[in-house]
């Protein structure tokens, strides 16, 4: 079984090129679900999340507030330390299991969509990787339609990742999204031929059938 990245900037219309990866029949793993899934309520991982940073992180129904526990990590460089330290190993196991599950059930391309792939030094890993770009004032756009953040938030937020120059220069696969979601989904398209033939895999199961 061959897995490959997807990486991007935040804001870069990642999640977009990854369900349209999943609508072609690719099964992708999501970083950010399986981050959701590692702190669930009753979970060890939410109990250390509010061992390190106090029952303020919680909601009333018990579940942790991810928005509180943005606001935190993302001003200060020492907390997102800590909080990485406690997400990414759960993180990186529950994927692995995910992946051994696909392997069982005969999948031949699996797609590992994160965030941070670059920034946790995985870019090797998952080769070949797609990394998603769009220019920063696009994303401090979308950011302020998407999470309500005023203009110095939004920046704070792109400016916590690792510079997309830097991820596009690990890239070998590089999707532009500064235009329409028409354009997005033929750049992943294309993206994903070009994936699926460095890899050496027939891209009839992926392309002759209609989308899901």
């Amino acid at each position: 079984m061959h897995v490959f990245g997807l990486t991007g900037g935040i804001a870069s219309g990642k999640s977009t090129v990854g369900a349209r990866f999943r609508a072609r029949g690719v099964p992708v793993i999501d970083a950010d679900q399986v981050a959701r899934e590692v702190v669930m309520p009753g979970t060890e991982g939410l109990a250390a999340v509010v061992a390190a940073f106090g029952l303020a992180v919680l909601l009333p129904d018990g579940s942790l507030d991810r928005a509180r526990v943005g606001d935190i990590v993302f001003a200060d460089a020492a907390k997102r330390a800590t909080l990485n330290s406690i997400v990414h190993p759960r993180i990186a196991a529950a994927s692995q299991a995910k992946m051994a599950a696909l392997a069982a059930e005969g999948a031949q391309v699996v797609c590992y969509e994160a965030a941070l792939l670059v920034e946790n030094g995985l870019t090797e890993a998952f080769r070949p990787l797609v990394v998603v770009a769009a220019n920063e004032d696009t994303q401090r756009r979308r950011i302020g339609t998407r999470d309500g953040l005023d203009d110095a938030n939004a920046r704070s937020r792109i400016a916590a990742q690792r510079p997309l120059a830097e991820k596009i220069a690990t890239a070998d696969v590089v999707v532009h999204n500064d235009g329409t979601l028409v354009e997005l989904h033929e750049a992943a398209d294309a993206a994903l031929r070009d994936v699926l033939a460095r890899l050496g895999v027939a891209t009839g199961p992926y392309f002759d059938k209609p989308l899901r």
